[in-house]
């Protein structure tokens, strides 16, 4: 570290922290923002530096970060009692507040460093304050002298066992040169690493901070006897202070000083140790009033601190050549006035000294400091002062003093007015700000007083205040939590009303003390009394005749009938204020400069978690327990996935279930990131309650600038497990006979259910919602997941018993199902050659029992970035850092499935089936014996993976002893999808009986099939997957719903009706899709039939929107031609109603009555017949789409059947052109599978273009692939035949030609936002809905704002292809309205840069089971980091057509993008260049596997080359493609053609 150099002491203490720490803890204004410590300490733990005291694997010492108002210290008791040396960088703002943990951690050897605040005049009386605490003190004053005794201090805590705290003025060396930072000899040789290890190695007893375990530093623990230098040098010491007794004045002749001397700005650097810790050691030290240590041994004494401190001095003297000694004088060895200085600028004085004439009162002063504050020695102060020193000026820099007399001035009147002596005279003074240019004037004033024949005592010097300046660090309220702050301004307006505010104008107070929950409450006592005072004033002036007219008196009287009802009182309010306003008399006037309090206003105390360590000193318990009506918001930030490792002994309390207990109080518990709905009915529930009022809210961050993202994914960890439950909790429930607590998340925790047992209320609430009773009564434990393992283990072996031949376990590792379907058959065909074979989930595997494995088989596939699947990742976990595992009588094999192409660098190669081989290696280790060789299954061998599971299996067979067993059962073929559609009964399955299963929140694997065609697919929520395993629960499952919406057309009352579904039935948000429709996320089963029944109430449906059928059918919105609209719109409700299934089973399903009775429609003896699709139904699902030219907004080329309309020569529809083969669904690597555009087959009338496209689909029902899904899209079909055969089989169905096609042009595929006029003048909106996604957030009230809209328009909603929105035939007459709503709101916002309004991305995660990466809550984050580089090339309007998928299925169609990310793995992501920006041409892939540093160097290359080059008028995909960068895509088979990067075999 040597070679580091320090520019501020802050960082020339935390250099020594670090070499000399296991622990440092930081205490910073925030997590988010670094202290002038931490900065220093966080750029050497990243760098991996080693300490010198860390006992980790990497000597790097743990930083722990913490808040400064969340009782920091709290943080020391655990790891110092564990034997881990804890040094605390802080300000001085802690020490008051933490007084009672400094008593207690006193007696060990803890380094507190100190900067004083504020940072422009520090106060001392920090210290002062804390100075009987029984810590060893020292002060620094310069840049060097914080480096060095930074290092005395943690020699000294070590050698004394005791508590030491080091402070100093951080301005004090603001203008000093940087220091190189002390060379790690020095520094280990002065800790004496031999005494930090028997430290380390004894743990210390002690299990809380409350209990006294009655540690104290005793002189037996010192380890050891000093070095001999050290002795010598305290041996030394002793004969001097000896001496010193039998004649001080030596002491003064020895002291070597001159003026000269005195000009040094570090005033110590030459110090004499000797003459300056002389003291009389044959006798007990002269202790003043100020001693903390009783000198009793073998308790480490004063005397003995004393002796450390002077060893260590003289060691570091002899290493570095600068003496430091406990009393430090300087001046004139003969001076008869002398100052004893505490306060922060001592070269100043020391400097002004110097430089005095001969004239001045302080010429020839002397002037002495103290550098070891605590103990307080008073022999030594006295050895340090010369016998001709007759006078002493005590300057102390105490702001606060406690008693009549100074700290110090009674430190020093004791030890020397006791003493014999010279001193005649000892006068205190009190020191304000001094600068360079009034040193002089105030020491002149100092000395006029000290010489005078009666000085005054406490005569202040210098300023009270000093210059304005900006503190170093106070308290800090990060941007994210201005979430909530937002929502009370939204709920309550100009009504809210929050007392501490950060912000708040608080004349004389400082910001920290203001913010604090105790000014807050007095401050909103204040506010009610000041409103209780006004009515009383409004009440009399309404009886009163000094107003000029008599209409406000009418007016004031009608406020004060209602001044403590809200809304009454509002409206009131309003009435009052303008007759006040014009009545203009002088009691108007004087009433209108409170007009505030007209308003009820709504009270509110917003605060952290820093709040829940202890509610009295919070101030939480005094506003409970005063029952006054106020409201307190408390949000607590701490992640979800740093609960474990927060200290234990931190404390943090339960605030809500502490209200609770008080009986009088409202409690809810939010999360705005989970339930913003939630957050709204409690804030507002809150306000209405005359009491107490408590919420709590959650918004975990690790960092100032985390993501929304990360933000989310942590909530709901958080609230999923119960870690964080959403709960209301309202004793005014009672009244209306109502529970009290009302449950509005699934789980709570622990704590929070015995209390409602305790309070007898859970009972009643499990019979009022049953569906909770099993999860309210669970119990958890870090047990429950091991205790599973063993019981399925162990259950299975039962069934075992009793069966011949060898035992087989088979585990798995399954992202997708192939390893556990090959695992299950592997087992199955175990069985028949009479093996006794277990099958289950790697995770599921009791890693203890591995040892006593006859025979194991691994089959595993490959994840992400060669990661293990995660269902096999616990076992690896388990066994890859094991030491123990002792596999010798274990036999093994290992298969693993991955992709050889999936990584196409050659670096990256290493990733191929990575678990596999990890495994494989791993168990060979540990002395198990192979099986067989591991198997490896590559996608790219001409049967996949399958390959080499047929070489690898039969080795297996062989070395079991099993390979040629004679009557093996015929193995049934698995089921497809063919198979469960003709045993569905057309679609009936068992779904039925599924959503009746309570036990489960998922439906069976079929069943899972089939509820597609019913337009809902069963996810789980993949952010909380892994926890839920953890905590022994299945999967969050949820459904996804989407509507069939033809044409994307619904009426104001329809998307209130659907806003109502999200609301009360999901999970509050809709997404509009890329097919033009609502869709639902987060649907529990319990409540799949009512969202289905809703639905259809609002005149929708969802059959047909997803499965083997014809899905929603897509049509242009086109806002500006609504006549030609209406016509095209028309044709795409006549064709999705002519290709729609006819099963009733749909109806039987969800639109039940109201027994539940399963009743068919046309009665049960009538089977279901479907005329078009039969009882297969199609091959695979089918699109289609209508464009109007010249937008191809609907991506028409991407669809089974595109359809493009052709405007006659009248201006009405005249047919349309027929394209069909269009797809997006690819699988990355596999070349037998791509996107394509569809081909032109002919024209079509209007009235039979519904016949044209059934018989299209016909063809695809008979001739598509029913055995390979992966090949059985329409495209493919088209293909396989030749385009003019597939056309004949159509036209032959049809019995009719197709004609020519009609000659059409596009100008883009992308929406025009804002207003349109169209030919009937009627106006329309476009709105921007970023991906589609219809939510409210504290910034965005979106969702609210288009409800509100929805309740006054009087035309319609069109979705569009793209995702947006558009607000379609506003009359005239409306407009102002609508604008003025749109405005409130911020809907008419369309400030964006033309590539985010141009962009869009499928949902991904967390519920799309297919999602290999993020999409939808990733790319608004790119393009922000990529819109600088927009601006900067000029190309912010430009408009670039940007989609992202999280797989390569392409739901947003990305393979016609210009520029296209297609998710390959968490975080990483193909790149596509080259689409058409009309969506005619697909792109082509650029790079593979990128991630975002790649993606921003490479986006922000090209763009910058665009600009540059691009011909006038040309688009950036047309570009890419004439400037050479990516070739063109002619079609779909040679989408995988002449990529730019191309895949290589070589390894």
């Amino acid at each position: 570290m040597a070679e580091v150099k320090l520019r501020t002491p802050q960082e020339a203490v935390a250099a020594i922290a670090y070499q000399a720490s296991d622990v440092v803890v930081s205490v910073q204004p925030s997590l988010a923002s670094d202290s002038k410590f931490s900065t220093l300490l966080k750029q050497l733990a990243a760098k991996k530096t080693p300490g010198l005291v860390a006992k980790t694997g990497d000597a790097v010492p743990e930083i722990q970060s913490v808040r400064l108002n969340t009782d920091p210290l709290l943080s020391v008791f655990t790891p110092i009692r564990s034997g881990r040396l804890v040094s605390v960088t802080t300000t001085s703002s802690i020490l008051l507040p933490s007084v009672a943990h400094l008593y207690k951690l006193a007696n060990f050897p803890v380094v507190l460093h100190v900067a004083l605040a504020p940072g422009n005049f520090p106060d001392y009386t920090a210290i002062t304050s804390i100075r009987n605490s029984g810590w060893t003190i020292l002060q620094s004053w310069s840049l060097q002298e914080a480096h060095d005794i930074a290092l005395t201090a943690h020699a000294l805590a070590i050698r004394s066992g005791k508590g030491v705290l080091h402070f100093f003025d951080p301005n004090s060396s603001a203008s000093q040169e940087p220091i190189d930072a002390t060379s790690s000899d020095v520094v280990r040789s002065v800790l004496n690493l031999d005494n930090v290890r028997r430290f380390q190695s004894a743990r210390i007893g002690g299990s809380n901070i409350y209990a006294d375990d009655g540690r104290v530093a005793v002189v037996s623990e010192q380890p050891e006897p000093l070095s001999a230098s050290a002795s010598g040098a305290v041996n030394g010491v002793q004969s001097a202070v000896q001496s010193a007794v039998n004649g001080v004045q030596s002491v003064i002749s020895s002291v070597q000083s001159s003026v000269a001397d005195l000009a040094s700005p570090t005033i110590t650097s030459q110090s004499s140790v000797k003459s300056s810790q002389q003291s009389a050691a044959s006798s007990p030290p002269v202790a003043s009033a100020a001693t903390t240590i009783e000198p009793t041994v073998p308790v480490v004494s004063s005397e003995d601190i004393f002796n450390y401190a002077a060893a260590i001095w003289s060691q570091q003297s002899g290493l570095t050549g600068r003496q430091y000694s406990a009393f430090e004088y300087r001046g004139n060895a003969k001076a008869e006035n002398c100052l004893f200085l505490f306060g922060s600028d001592v070269a100043l004085f020391s400097d002004a000294i110097a430089q005095a004439k001969t004239d001045d009162s302080f010429a020839n002063a002397g002037l002495i400091v103290p550098r070891l504050y605590r103990p307080w020695l008073g022999a030594k102060l006295l050895a340090a002062i010369p016998r001709s020193v007759k006078r002493v000026a005590v300057l102390e820099q105490v702001s606060r003093k406690t008693t009549k007399w100074g700290p110090v001035l009674i430190d020093v009147l004791t030890s020397v007015k006791s003493a014999a002596g010279g001193v005649q005279t000892i006068v205190g003074h009190q020191l304000g700000y001094i600068s360079k240019e009034t040193v002089q004037h105030a020491l002149r004033g100092v000395f006029r007083n000290l010489t005078s024949g009666k000085p005054v005592q406490n005569l202040e010097v210098g300023k009270r205040e000093a210059p304005e300046h900006a503190p170093e660090y106070g308290l800090e309220r990060p941007k994210l939590e201005t979430a909530y702050n937002k929502i009370l301004d939204q709920l309550f307006g100009s009504r809210a009303y929050v007392a501490n505010s950060l912000d708040s104008d608080n004349a004389g107070i400082s910001g920290t003390i203001s913010a604090t929950p105790e000014f807050g409450f007095g401050s909103l006592l204040a506010r009610k009394e000041r409103r209780h005072k006004f009515v009383g004033e409004v009440k009399e002036a309404a009886s009163s005749g000094r107003f000029l007219t008599e209409v406000p008196k009418r007016a004031l009287a009608k406020w004060v009938a209602n001044a403590d009802d809200v809304k009454k009182s509002e409206e009131a309010a309003e009435d009052a204020v303008s007759k006040l306003a014009i009545d203009n008399s002088r009691l108007s006037k004087s009433l209108l400069q409170n007009k505030h309090f007209f308003r009820k206003q709504s009270l509110w105390l917003v605060g952290s978690d820093a709040w829940s360590y202890d509610f009295g000193n919070s101030g939480v318990h005094h506003v409970l327990a005063s029952g006054e009506n106020v409201n307190v918001l408390i949000i607590d930030s701490t992640p979800y996935s740093e609960r474990a490792a927060a200290d234990a002994n931190r404390r943090k309390k339960d605030i809500g279930l502490y209200a609770m207990n008080f009986g009088n109080a409202y409690v809810a518990s939010t999360a705005v990131y989970s339930s913003y709905t939630q957050v709204l009915q409690a804030m507002d529930e809150a306000d209405k309650f005359n009491g107490p009022s408590v919420v709590l809210a959650y918004l975990p961050y690790f960092g100032e600038h985390d993501s929304p993202l990360t933000v989310l994914q942590e909530t709901k960890k958080a609230v999923d497990v119960g870690y964080w439950p959403l709960y209301r909790w309202n004793p005014d429930n009672e009244k209306k006979g109502e529970p009290n607590f009302s449950l509005d998340s699934e789980r709570i925790k622990k704590e929070l259910k015995e209390f409602l047992d305790r309070d007898n209320r859970l009972t009643q609430l499990m019979r009022s919602q049953p569906q909770f009773g099993g999860v309210l009564s669970e119990d958890y434990g870090t047990e429950i997941r091991a205790q599973q393992k063993r019981q399925a283990k162990d259950a299975y072996n039962q069934l075992l018993e009793g069966l011949f031949g060898a035992p087989l376990t088979i585990l798995f590792g399954s992202d997708n199902g192939n390893a556990q379907s090959l695992a299950k058959r592997l087992g199955t065909r175990g069985r028949a050659r009479g093996l006794k074979t277990t099958v289950m989930a790697m995770e599921d595997y009791p890693v203890e029992d591995l040892p006593t494995e006859e025979n194991i088989v691994i089959l595993t596939s490959t994840a992400g970035q060669g990661e293990f699947p995660q269902n096999g990742k616990p076992l690896w976990d388990a066994i890859k850092d094991n030491t123990e595992l002792d596999l010798a009588s274990v036999k093994f094999s290992v298969f693993g499935l991955g992709d050889s192409h999936y990584w196409p660098r050659k670096e990256d190669r290493v990733y191929y089936n990575k678990p596999a081989k990890d495994l494989d290696r791993v168990l060979a280790n540990f002395g198990a014996t192979r099986l067989a060789d591991i198997g490896l299954g590559d996608d790219q061998d001409p049967d996949g993976y399958q390959t080499g599971y047929q070489e690898w299996e039969p080795k297996l067979w062989e070395a079991l002893g099993v390979a040629n067993v004679e009557g093996l059962p015929e193995e049934p073929p698995p089921i497809t999808n063919e198979d469960i559609k003709i045993a569905s009964n057309y679609l009936r399955g068992t779904i039925l009986e599924g959503l009746k299963d309570t036990s489960t929140g998922a439906i069976s694997a079929a069943d899972q099939q089939l509820t597609k065609f019913h337009g809902t697919y069963m996810q789980d929520d993949r952010d909380i997957r892994d926890e839920r395993k953890a905590q022994g629960l299945e999967p969050a499952y949820s459904f996804m719903i989407r509507c069939r919406l033809p044409g994307g057309v619904s009426t104001p009352k329809q998307w209130i009706q659907m806003d109502d579904i999200s609301n009360e039935l999901g999970n509050e948000t809709m997404k509009l899709t890329t097919r033009q429709t609502f869709q639902f996320h987060g649907v529990v089963k319990g409540k799949l039939k009512p969202a289905m029944q809703a639905i259809n109430r609002a005149l929708m449906t969802t059959i047909a929107a997803c499965g083997d059928v014809n899905r929603n059918v897509m049509c242009s919105p086109l806002p500006s031609q609504s006549k030609y609209h209406r016509e095209v719109f028309a044709c795409s409700q006549m064709i999705s109603d002519h290709l729609l299934p006819s099963t009733t089973a749909y109806h039987e399903i969800w639109l039940t009555d109201d027994d539940d009775k399963k009743t068919q429609v046309a009665g049960e003896a009538v089977q279901d017949f479907e005329p078009l699709y039969g009882p297969t139904y199609l091959p695979r699902k089918f699109k289609i789409s209508i464009a109007i030219p010249p937008h191809n907004d609907v991506d028409v080329y991407a669809h089974d059947i595109g359809l493009i309309a052709i405007k006659g020569s009248d201006g009405r529809l005249e047919g349309f052109n027929l394209l069909a083969g269009g797809g997006m669904g690819a699988t990355h690597n596999n070349k037998k599978t791509y996107p394509q555009v569809g081909r032109m087959l002919g024209f079509v009338r209007t009235d039979e273009v519904h016949v044209a496209c059934e018989k299209v689909m016909l063809v695809q029902r008979d001739f598509g692939d029913r055995k390979n899904r992966k090949h059985a899209r329409l495209k493919y079909t088209i293909d396989d035949m030749g385009v003019d055969v597939f056309r004949g089989k159509v036209e032959e169905q049809w019995g009719k030609p197709f004609e020519p096609a009609r000659p059409f042009h596009f100008d883009s595929n992308v929406d025009t936002f804002g207003w349109a006029k169209d030919e009937h003048g009627m106006n329309h909106f476009t709105f921007f809905i970023e991906n589609g996604r219809i939510e409210d957030t504290a910034e965005f009230r979106m969702k609210t704002g288009l409800r509100e809209i929805a309740k006054v328009h009087k035309g319609e909603f069109r979705l569009t292809p793209n995702q947006h929105l558009i607000l379609s035939n506003v009359a005239d007459e409306d407009l102002a309205a609508v604008k003025a709503l749109m405005a409130e709101y911020k809907l008419d916002n369309l400030h964006f840069s033309a590539l985010r309004l141009s962009s869009s991305a499928c949902v991904a995660f967390p519920t799309c089971g297919l999602a290999m990466a993020e999409s939808e809550r990733y790319l608004p984050v790119l393009i922000s980091k990529l819109e600088a580089c927009l601006e900067e090339n000029g190309l912010r309007q430009d408009s670039i057509i940007m989609r992202m998928t999280g797989c390569p299925n392409g739901c947003a169609r990305p393979w016609l993008a210009e520029v296209a990310f297609v998710g390959k793995a968490y975080g990483a992501y193909n790149m596509y260049l080259g689409g058409g920006y009309h969506g005619q041409r697909l792109n082509k892939l650029y790079r593979s596997s990128i991630k975002e540093d790649e993606i921003l160097a490479i986006m922000k290359g090209l763009l910058k080359r665009y600009a540059a080059e691009r011909n006038e008028g040309e688009r950036f995909g047309d570009w890419t493609i004439r400037a050479g960068v990516i070739k063109a895509t002619t079609e779909g088979r040679d989408f995988h053609e002449g990529v730019a990067e191309e895949e290589s075999d070589e390894e």
